[in-house]
């Protein structure tokens, strides 16, 4: 039976989060190549690559405040339009998109560069959310592109949301969305850290295992994200793929470091690196 993967590379991987609008390209062409060499070697794997949005679409996220929503009016209009705080916001969420897409071009071409046959498929134009959870996303156009053994490529994005106007999706949230629709395999997230660790930020006792039942021993040191991230950091991923191990029997989650030496490889392949998260 052909295995289906969900595969993040990480913003803190694929960019220097702590340099506004910087990609790391050398560390996209390593990856990429590494994706070549998984799919090469196993014929019944198959992919969905999403990325984080990192030193790109973070920095105006939080600039504009993007993910929380349309800003509340402060007083009636008197008059049709959009009052200044409102424009302001829609500004901010039209430039998080741009840098997304801009960071998105850059992932695609490595892969393209590495000869892996990927097609790019943006949320903003497909998912509309409701209170910052996905509502509808229009998957066929991804369904069929599995089916034609080309990975598609997905990314956290703006999205319209019928609650707040707008929003960010993170690429966790998306792939929640796609384990409930496609009940996947595996998650992958690669990210720069080894795995999860119970000492963070002193990075001394990583934890091999979560379950739920052991996260509220360790989750006091989990600890947040270095660098700009408006969307919570690994505490954050680690309660998402905690829910997701419960709702879908059999999904493992590995977090680990995707900047160790085909690391990236060998957990396509199978082998467990990093934390492995389960029921």
């Amino acid at each position: 039976m052909p295995e289906l993967v969900l595969l993040k590379l990480g913003g803190s991987l694929i960019t220097d989060k702590t340099q506004p609008y910087t990609p790391r390209l050398d560390v996209l062409d390593d990856l990429a190549l590494q994706v070549r060499t998984a799919l090469h070697s196993r014929s019944d794997l198959r992919l969905i690559i999403g990325h984080g949005a990192g030193s790109f679409g973070h920095v105006p996220a939080s600039e504009y405040r993007t993910r929380d929503g349309l800003p509340p009016r402060p007083t009636p209009l008197t008059h049709r339009g959009r009052d200044e705080t409102e424009d302001n916001y829609w500004k901010g969420f039209a430039e998080v998109w741009y840098q997304a897409s801009a960071l998105n071009w850059l992932v695609t071409q490595a892969l393209h560069k590495a000869g892996i046959r990927v097609l790019s498929l943006s949320p903003a134009s497909s998912v509309i959310a409701s209170e910052g959870q996905v509502l509808v996303w229009e998957m066929t156009p991804l369904q069929m592109a599995l089916s034609a053994g080309i990975v598609p490529v997905i990314h956290g994005d703006v999205v319209f949301d019928e609650i707040r106007g707008g929003t960010i999706l993170s690429t966790e949230d998306l792939f929640s969305h796609l384990t409930r629709a496609l009940r996947p395999d595996r998650i992958l997230l690669a990210g720069l850290e080894e795995g999860v660790w119970a000492d963070f930020p002193a990075r001394t006792r990583k934890i091999e295992r979560i379950t739920p039942a052991s996260f509220e021993e360790v989750s006091a040191g989990v600890g947040k994200a270095a660098g700009a991230d408006v969307t919570g950091g690994m505490e954050s991923k680690v309660k998402q793929m905690l829910e997701l191990v419960q709702t879908a029997p059999g999904l493992t989650v590995q977090i680990f470091s995707g900047a160790e030496a085909g690391s990236v490889t060998r957990a396509l392949s199978g082998e467990t690196v990093g934390t492995l998260i389960t029921a």
